[in-house]
C-alpha cells in the first residue's frame, strides 16, 4: 500500500515545496501545479495555515498525492493524516515521530544528512529518506558518496534546489526525486503569478520526460 505513494513522488521526480500564508492562494496554486502536470505537491507545517491548506487541496484535488512537509511533532502527524496528507516529510530524522507515523501506518520520509542516520533509517526499513539541507551539506558528491556503502537507499534532496542544480541530483542513481520551492515560492504565490508557476511546471516536466527518453 506504501508503496506505491513512493512510485507516484518517483514516476513525478520533482516534488513541488509550498507554505501558505494566506489560505486565498491554496486553490490557484495547486491548480497551477496540477494543470502543469504534478500529480504530488508538498505542503509545509511551515506556518500555522498548514493542515487547512492540505485539508483544502485533498477535498479539491483529489487525484493529488498530498504531502505533510516540516512534520516535527506526533501531533503534526494527526493533524496532517486527518487533513488527508498520504505521506509525511520531515526535515530530520526524530525516532519518537517515525515510530508514531509507522504505528498508524502512515507513509514517512525522514530526513538525513549523515550515515549514522541512514543506518538509524534502516532500523524502521526505511530507503526512501530525504537529504536535507542539500546543498549545504555536501550537494551531489554526497549523494554519489552515499551510494557506495548504501545501494538500496534512494534519496530525496531538498534544501537548496533549484532549476540550475535539479537536474544534476535527478542524474544520480540513488536520487528517487527532488523537493524545491523554486517552483511555486512564496513571491509567486502571494503575488499571484500562478502563469509563471504553471509555465514553470509544464516546461520542467517536460525536461523531466525528455531525459528519462534518453
Amino acid at each position: 500500500m506504501l508503496k506505491k505513494y513512493y512510485e507516484i513522488i518517483e514516476k513525478n521526480r520533482i516534488v513541488p515545496l509550498v507554505s501558505f500564508s494566506s489560505l486565498d492562494y491554496v486553490i490557484p496554486t495547486i491548480e497551477a501545479l496540477q494543470n502543469g502536470g504534478f500529480t504530488v505537491v508538498e505542503i509545509t507545517f511551515r506556518t500555522a495555515l498548514g493542515a487547512k491548506a492540505i485539508k483544502i487541496t485533498s477535498e479539491r484535488f483529489p487525484e493529488m498525492t498530498v504531502i505533510a512537509g516540516t512534520v516535527l511533532t506526533t501531533e503534526n502527524v494527526d493533524k496532517a493524516l486527518d487533513s488527508g496528507a498520504k505521506v509525511l516529510v520531515s526535515p530530520g530524522l526524530n525516532r519518537s515521530v517515525v515510530e508514531y507515523a509507522l504505528n498508524k501506518k502512515a507513509c514517512i520520509i525522514p530526513g538525513i544528512m549523515t550515515p549514522s542516520e541512514i543506518e538509524i533509517a534502516s532500523e524502521y526499513n526505511l530507503t526512501y529518506l530525504k537529504l536535507f539541507p542539500a546543498e549545504a551539506v555536501g550537494g551531489v558528491k554526497l549523494v554519489k558518496a552515499l551510494s557506495g556503502p548504501y545501494p538500496n537507499v534512494k534519496l530525496m534532496p531538498t534544501g537548496g534546489i533549484n532549476s540550475e542544480n535539479v537536474f544534476n541530483y535527478l542524474e544520480c542513481k540513488n536520487v528517487f526525486a527532488c523537493g524545491g520551492s523554486w517552483i511555486a515560492n512564496k513571491r509567486r504565490v502571494s503575488e499571484g503569478l500562478y502563469s509563471d508557476i504553471l509555465l514553470d511546471t509544464q516546461q520542467l516536466l517536460a525536461k523531466v520526460d525528455s531525459n528519462q527518453e534518453k
